[in-house]
């Protein structure tokens, strides 16, 4: 959706409205045009419903705003003594249509001093529960988000498991581009078990519509990224066919419903990285890593044949994969500290770091066989930066 339609369909959206509710306006002591002007309605519709004003803020808030139109028409019709449960269910079914009907019909009499407090106990539940998803979506879209580390790629800095809460305010907080999908999840909504009989109420299902998009923004930050900056970003588009077999299991989604990884940035726009020999540089420079950042190689150990305990190599030299060679030779993935401490193990006669050589082609980006890159031996490759012109 462009700005251009997104603004048609505003308007369309005011014109409903006055339609549907300009008569509850005089009736509630208001002018008709009132329910006409873009925003200053939604201002005098607070007053009328006995609302805080700032609540018109939230009908713009792209995911909360399909929690607090609800709300709004279930405050609209009760101010005007419609309380019922059949009249509430009508005005959600009906997406707030069943408003026309007072408006035109059965206005009834306009209530301005109606009490706000919830009639019934379930009715102070559901008030809760709206109230606490409304803030909590507010603060999950905007200021900050839990994530689980789902892979061992930034071990040992972090790893499998840890739960981390990860702000989007410093680097700028990115507005959602789907608008309409069920707030607080991903890109599923996931199963609904029923305890202890191993079945599920309902399955798997997507928790957003496709269409329509809302226009690419984002709010300006507190600061950039920097060199070395754990961050959490989207999948990238161009990577998505490289895990699946056939291409009709290809899944396509929006920018925002893309799976979230977590990486460490080592380079950034203007940057030249290369990696010769398993070691990072960028502009020519041997990239220094932060203290925690614990780099992992595989090596060969050599050992005469003679065994190392399953006990020392998992957690005495934290060996994340290894495994052992018919010849009785071991291959271990390790880090420095870890490779230095083993190598001072009597039984093992020498270690070397497998380093993929120069020229020997592997299938990494961008996937051309004629640079002869592989993951040891990598680039110069150099980074985009905005307003540089480059070759393609």
């Amino acid at each position: 959706m462009t700005i251009l339609q997104l603004f048609y369909f505003f308007i369309a959206v005011q014109i409903i409205h006055f339609l549907g509710t300009y008569k509850l306006y005089i009736k509630a002591g208001r002018q008709a045009w009132e329910a006409a002007i873009p925003i200053y309605n939604a201002v005098v519709l607070m007053h009328i419903i006995n609302r805080p004003k700032w609540w018109v803020i939230l009908l713009f808030i792209p995911i909360i705003n399909l929690l607090m139109f609800p709300v709004l028409w279930v405050e609209t019709i009760r101010s005007f003594g419609h309380r019922s449960n059949k009249d509430t269910w009508l005005v959600l079914f009906t997406l707030g249509l069943y408003i026309f009907y007072f408006n035109y019909f059965e206005v009834g009499d306009y209530i301005a001093e109606r009490s706000l407090k919830p009639r019934t106990n379930a009715g102070e539940w559901i008030s809760s529960i709206v109230f606490a998803i409304v803030a909590a979506t507010m603060v999950h879209t905007y200021f900050m988000q839990p994530y689980t580390i789902p892979t061992s790629s930034l071990e040992k800095s972090l790893l499998i498991g840890d739960f981390l809460f990860v702000s989007k305010f410093h680097y700028g907080a990115r507005t959602p581009m789907t608008a309409v999908a069920i707030p607080m999840v991903h890109d599923t909504f996931p199963a609904i078990p029923v305890p202890f009989l191993g079945f599920h109420i309902t399955p798997q299902f997507r928790s957003y519509l496709k269409k329509p998009q809302l226009p690419y923004f984002r709010f300006p930050g507190m600061q950039s990224i920097q060199r070395n900056d754990i961050v959490v970003f989207n999948w990238p588009a161009d990577t998505v066919e490289q895990f699946f077999v056939t291409p009709d299991r290809v899944i396509r989604k929006p920018i925002d419903k893309k799976s979230n990884y977590v990486k460490r940035c080592v380079g950034i726009a203007g940057d030249t990285l290369s990696i010769v020999d398993g070691i990072v540089y960028i502009n020519s420079k041997k990239s220094i890593l932060p203290d925690r950042a614990k780099i992992q190689y595989d090596y060969t150990v050599y050992t005469d044949n003679q065994q190392i305990s399953t006990n020392s190599i998992e957690n005495r030299y934290h060996a994340r994969e290894w495994g052992r060679y018919q010849n009785g030779n071991y291959r271990m993935n390790l880090d420095d500290e870890n490779a230095e401490l083993l190598a001072k193990n009597p039984m093992v006669k020498k270690m070397e770091r497998e380093v993929i050589p120069v020229g020997l082609h592997e299938d990494v980006f961008p996937h051309q066989d004629s640079l002869k890159w592989n993951r040891d031996n990598y680039g110069p490759f150099y980074i985009p930066e905005k307003g540089k012109t480059i070759a393609l």
